[in-house]
């Protein structure tokens, strides 16, 4: 599960595998939902500033609509809601609680640098990366991995959060909407972050599990792409939405399937396609980034091996310093 969020492949139309992980985590989100949102803890960021942000933004005003029930809203994770890709961040906790060692490290760092270069879908390939990362929470009770989500957000996650969407994601629920994480990442690191920031809940991918012990295996595939779009669709569905009435925001445009869903798509810091796609269809954009062009935090989409290798090194780095 590690490694779920390093695998990226191009964007391709929904197949069976895609709806059955969309409906898996939109069950799933349902499930583990919050009655209700929890209050804020010291590490979340200062509200106040944040909505100065979107009384700046004066095309705003009347979005989203108070008391609207029908809608919600649907927010990425990695450098939407969060500066970097949270499953990184996961995966540097699970590396410092000794749950996979330097080989395990240099064999996802190779897998992830060949799907970068790359750029193309080898099912053999594919399969085997998911299966190597899988097998380190083999065996591990879901509880015992929730409790050490905990640990790692408030160690690598709770000051990487851009205070921009953070105000996006508030002034929904200020007007009584429910909004909803949707990313690769695993459902329990996601339902963590969510609870931390008092949104509604998370859709994100579904490793099996047989009383509360995971076995191994996903529950149709990585929440990515099509997939997320299959989650959006079965959670509206359940819930009773209008998606035209409905926002969600990305920065990537492997996310053009999700905000096509919705009547109210954003592209927040977004790549170059994502920014090209915007423009032509007339969709808002908002870049909470230090500039146009930064460089994302993280494991960025075109990392290539140079920052695979940064980052293999940071965790061994980390190997060193606990002996």
């Amino acid at each position: 599960m590690a490694a779920l969020g390093w695998l990226t492949p191009r964007r391709r139309s929904a197949t069976a595998r895609s709806v059955l992980a969309g409906e898996a985590s939109a069950e799933a989100a349902r499930k583990t939902a919050l009655a209700e949102s929890p209050h804020l803890t010291d590490t979340d960021l200062d509200l106040d500033t944040d909505l100065e942000v979107l009384e700046a933004e004066e095309e705003e005003a009347a979005f989203p609509v108070a008391g609207d029930d029908l809608a919600a809203a649907f927010f990425d994770l990695d450098n939407t809601v969060m500066q970097g890709a949270a499953i990184f961040h996961f995966g540097r906790g699970l590396y410092k609680r000794e749950f996979f060692r330097r080989r395990e490290l240099a064999r996802f760092a190779w897998q992830q640098a060949w799907f970068r270069l790359a750029g193309v879908e080898d099912p053999e390939h594919m399969q085997d990366a998911r299966d190597s990362a899988l097998s380190i929470v083999k065996g591990h009770k879901v509880s015992e991995l929730m409790s050490i989500g905990e640990e790692i957000y408030d160690e690598y996650m709770a000051t990487r959060i851009w205070p921009g969407t953070r105000a996006l994601a508030q002034a929904h629920l200020d007007a009584g909407q429910k909004v909803w994480l949707v990313t690769a990442a695993p459902v329990e690191t996601a339902t963590i972050i969510a609870r931390r920031l008092g949104l509604t809940g998370a859709l994100g991918t579904v490793a099996e599990s047989v009383d509360g012990i995971y076995t191994g295996r996903l529950v149709g595939e990585p929440l990515h792409g099509p997939a997320k779009a299959e989650a959006v669709r079965a959670l509206a569905a359940a819930e009773g939405l209008d998606l035209d009435r409905c926002a969600a925001y990305s920065d990537s445009h492997n996310d053009i399937p999700m905000l096509s869903l919705v009547g109210h798509p954003y592209a927040i810091n977004p790549d170059t396609k994502l920014r090209k796609h915007a423009r032509t269809n007339d969709w808002r954009l908002r870049d909470y980034r230090t500039g146009r062009k930064a460089v994302k935090v993280g494991v960025p989409a075109a990392a290539g091996v140079g920052a695979i290798a940064g980052g293999a090194a940071a965790a061994i780095a980390l190997h060193r310093r606990r002996k």
